[in-house]
């Protein structure tokens, strides 16, 4: 178990690596030495006026060089702490032996106070700290303890020469030393534990920057990531997609070959399919290819992520009875503009708009209070568009606020076919993702 004085050295850093940056001096600081300064002056003159120096023999200019210079002081309180604390208290020390009326200004004690607590808050070395604020405390109550012992002895003698009542428990002069220690105990330990409060403080400021940073960090990784995997399941499916497209090309062309001399018409049927298969080939792999160019890395496989090549909108109505068992009522509609426009889709956009609603609809159980959502897909062969929504009714859940990165993948994917993406709050309440497919564009 740590000693007092351990939990004292530790409060004040004495052991901490961290060091707190000491900025040059700047213009606050000009400003607040000159500000400082002029106040102290006028001051010096309102009590002089006032007869407050009738017992001080000390020149006017060596009073107003001593207000200047402990001013002055504070220039460099941030730049050199442990120094300029040193000079306060033999100017302190200097001015009190000299001239004590000066010295016991309210300006000249708080720049006196201050020098002390910015030695405590600015010091970077913290043991040079802890020896030269020690030092400092020590000179200043030994030199009131010799005060006291000497008042002591004079008001000794004045009791001898002409003894009078005392009124309280001490003596007139002993009582006036005694009430200059208390006071200064509080003056200096306030100076002192006002800087290590300060020190902490930056230190906590400082540790919050730097934890900060490290979560930006963290997080920028995590998008980059999320980017990747999510890229390399679009290439994974992209690829089944194509491979697809290229064994019907290649039995259409088979067809074609058997059928030519019989049945010319059939071959040139067989051919157009052909051609049309290569030109969706194409395509699908030019937009791979572009959604790609910018990242590429290694990725693990999501063992929840099924190998689904093959979904498409006729396979809603499965992942919707599976968000049933979870407890999400899910209404789902498919609107087509022409009769099977759904079942005609590209085999990447059916896919794309199947990984948007798997995608909606695991945020919607993750992170919503929603215990309903719908769901519906339009497709338009005539406007060249096919579009899902998916719609709750509910509102963030506390404590389960996402990375976002599920987003982000629904963005990634709809980046593959041009699509246009709409994910946010609704006005009425709830929330709202969806994502229209061009089709028939170029990539």
């Amino acid at each position: 178990m740590p000693t007092p004085t351990q939990r004292v050295l530790t409060w004040f850093g004495v052991d901490d690596t961290w060091e707190r940056p000491r900025p040059p001096v700047g213009r606050q600081d000009v400003v607040l030495a000159a500000g400082v300064e002029a106040v102290s002056l006028l001051a010096l003159e309102l009590v002089r006026s006032a007869g407050g120096f009738e017992h001080t023999d000390a020149p006017v200019w060596t009073q107003w060089l001593a207000v200047s210079s402990g001013a002055l002081l504070l220039l460099g309180r941030r730049r050199w702490p442990l120094v300029v604390a040193l000079l306060a208290a033999t100017h302190m020390f200097v001015a009190g032996v000299t001239m004590p009326q000066v010295m016991g200004q309210v300006s000249l004690q708080i720049v006196y106070f201050v020098a002390l607590l910015s030695g405590v808050a600015y010091a970077r070395d913290r043991r040079a700290m802890v020896l030269v604020v020690g030092t400092i405390v020590l000179f200043m109550f030994a030199w009131i303890t010799w005060q006291f012992a000497v008042g002591s002895a004079a008001q000794d003698m004045i009791d001898d020469q002409a003894p009078s009542e005392r009124v309280g428990v001490l003596p007139p002069i002993p009582a006036a030393v005694a009430m200059t220690l208390v006071v200064n105990a509080l003056y200096f330990g306030g100076a002192i534990v006002g800087g290590g409060v300060s020190w902490r403080a930056a230190r906590q400021r400082a540790r919050l920057q730097e934890q900060a940073s490290t979560i930006a960090t963290q997080a920028g990784r995590l998008r980059e990531q999320a980017v990747v995997d999510e890229r390399l399941r679009i290439a994974r499916d992209l690829h089944d997609v194509v491979a697809h497209g290229v064994s019907a090309m290649g039995v259409q062309a088979g067809a074609a070959r058997r059928v030519l001399d019989r049945d010319p018409d059939a071959a040139r049927t067989a051919l157009a399919r052909v051609e049309e298969a290569s030109r969706d080939a194409v395509t699908q792999m030019r937009r791979l290819l572009g959604t790609l160019r910018e990242g590429a890395g290694e990725g693990a496989d999501d063992p929840q992520d099924a190998r689904t090549t093959e979904a498409g909108v006729g396979d809603l109505p499965d992942l919707v009875t599976e968000a049933g068992h979870h407890g999400l009522r899910v209404r789902l509609e498919v609107v087509e503009a022409q009769d099977g426009a759904a079942d005609r889709l590209p085999r990447g956009v059916g896919l794309a708009i199947y990984r948007t609603v798997q995608e909606a609809l695991t945020n919607v159980r993750r992170h919503s209070t929603a215990d309903t959502a719908s769901v519906v897909v339009r497709v338009d062969e005539a406007a060249a568009y096919a579009e899902v929504e998916v719609v709750d009714d509910g509102r963030p859940r506390h404590g389960t606020s996402g990375s976002g990165l599920g987003q982000l993948g629904i963005r990634e994917r709809a980046a593959t076919h041009g699509g246009q993406v709409d994910i946010g709050p609704r006005v009425t309440g709830g929330y709202r993702v969806r994502v229209r497919y061009p089709l028939g564009a170029r990539p």
